[in-house]
């Protein structure tokens, strides 16, 4: 009989292991649904829905712009987190990050250890009008996407199974704490009084300098040291992710308010209009600097908006929606260019869009938040309260550090393990061959001129 490796044994003996450990879970009464506003919970379930749509999306935005020869590799590796985290956040991640804190710094592991005591009739404290089943639902969404973010800066080069270590790692050591301090009222930066509204810091700040960890580690890829431009596989896919990821944000800052009522409103606009505004800043950007507007620069800086706006979606007015769009693309789009001269590797500059974007949204929360639209919130530098913009920039540099010191040591300690990059051999083969055994194909194309229909592949 032909022994299997322990390398090999081990992901799916975990999983099973999870698997019967919970068959003997004790079981909570379902709550009373009476208790609850039938509206709210509409709109939560849909925002959830939203938000995991914004997965797939995140797969069809990146995978576009790889290689075609590591286009399904690209794909993959933003979806299974979906798996992944899923069943991790239900086994320990929803109480890492949600349950009893401890001195404000993570939650009791045991609090809701498999959804234990999620689904007893009790709800968040910020969101009593839905059931905390549904709240932890919505949060699942976040951290399914965020190690998501991290795959556009390692593509083309990082093995799957290190992939899927550093998801694992990553959740539990990096967004799990960063989710309780910044969103648990007992959180110490939430008690610093740092805001944000749907995942600057946790989500955007910690995949950036993830992202820039993972690049450092991993190395530069042989054609970006020989200065080989590589076109991207599928401009379209690029476009379908940009609607797919645009259309879920709605469901990321709009739903985090966590009701259907007028913030839920103020934040849906402020999304829509800082996206808009970014696109343009970003293509109009790129013709002053010489160069023609392009599908990816509108794209690319769409998304730019929707990350800087993430953090202050439910505390900014709309008019300054407009505002932190435009400056977001900029300031973005200078850090590419300047990326670009460097040796840094980020092969689709996951830092520069998600890491400098969170850290302005971040900042620009602290100038233009303003309790006219959120009471709960306070007012910023440009409403005369300098205060919490030194506040906000605290707790940047606290999440900056502790992000990327920790992405560091957890890509080193991945390395330690295994091989956490693929060989030369297999990277100059595609990982979509070379890691899943897989091919990604267009199909066919027709010559205009003759009617003839040649291989895709072929054509290139």
């Amino acid at each position: 009989m032909k022994t299997i490796p322990l390398k090999q044994f081990a992901p799916f003996a975990v999983l099973l292991i999870v698997a019967i450990v919970a068959l003997f879970i004790p079981l909570s009464p379902n709550y009373d649904i009476g208790k609850y506003s039938p509206a709210d919970i509409a709109w939560v379930l849909t925002a959830t829905a939203l938000v995991f749509l914004m997965t797939p999306g995140l797969a069809f935005f990146y995978g576009g712009m790889v290689h075609r020869k590591n286009v399904l590799s690209t794909m993959i590796k933003s979806v299974v987190a979906a798996g992944v985290i899923t069943v991790l956040w239900v086994t320990v991640g929803f109480s890492l990050a949600f349950g009893e804190s401890v001195n404000g710094v993570i939650g009791n592991p045991s609090t809701f250890a498999f959804f234990q005591n999620v689904n007893s009739g009790e709800s968040w404290a910020g969101a009593p009008t839905i059931p905390l089943t549904l709240f932890a639902l919505f949060q699942l969404m976040f951290a399914i996407i965020t190690p998501g973010l991290v795959v556009g800066a390692v593509a083309e080069r990082i093995r799957f199974t290190s992939y899927i270590m550093f998801i694992v790692l990553f959740a539990i050591f990096i967004y799990s704490p960063l989710a309780h301090w910044t969103w648990h009222p007992d959180g110490f930066l939430f008690k610093m009084g740092v805001l944000d509204f749907a995942g600057g810091t946790v989500v955007h700040i910690s995949a950036g300098m993830a992202a820039l960890a993972g690049a450092l580690v991993l190395k530069r890829r042989k054609v970006h040291q020989d200065h080989q431009e590589i076109p991207p596989a599928n401009i379209p896919y690029v476009l379908i992710g940009t609607g797919l990821l645009w259309f879920g944000w709605f469901g990321f800052n709009a739903g985090s308010a966590l009701g259907a009522n007028s913030l839920a409103v103020s934040a849906f606009a402020t999304t829509n209009i800082a996206a808009g505004a970014a696109g343009l800043s970003w293509m109009f950007f790129d013709v002053l600097r010489g160069k023609k507007p392009s599908v990816l620069g509108f794209c690319i800086g769409a998304v730019v908006g929707l990350v800087a706006i993430t953090p202050g979606a439910g505390f900014v007015s709309i008019p300054s929606s407009i505002f932190i769009g435009a400056i977001a693309a900029v300031i973005s789009n200078l850090v590419v260019v300047w990326k670009s001269k460097t040796s840094l590797d980020d092969t689709l500059d996951v830092f520069p869009c998600h890491g400098v974007g969170g850290i302005v949204g971040m900042l620009l929360t602290g100038v233009f938040a303003t309790k006219t639209v959120n009471a709960a919130g306070v007012d910023g530098l440009f409403y005369g309260n300098p205060e919490f913009f030194i506040t906000q920039l605290k707790g940047v540099v606290i999440v900056v550090a502790f992000s990327f010191v920790m992405s560091y040591l957890v890509f080193k300690l991945i390395n330690l393990v295994q091989p956490i990059r693929v060989t030369s051999e297999e990277e100059e083969l595609g990982l979509d061959a070379s890691q899943h055994n897989e091919k990604y194909s267009q199909g066919t194309l027709v010559v205009a001129s003759t009617g003839v229909e040649i291989d895709h592949e072929l054509a290139h």
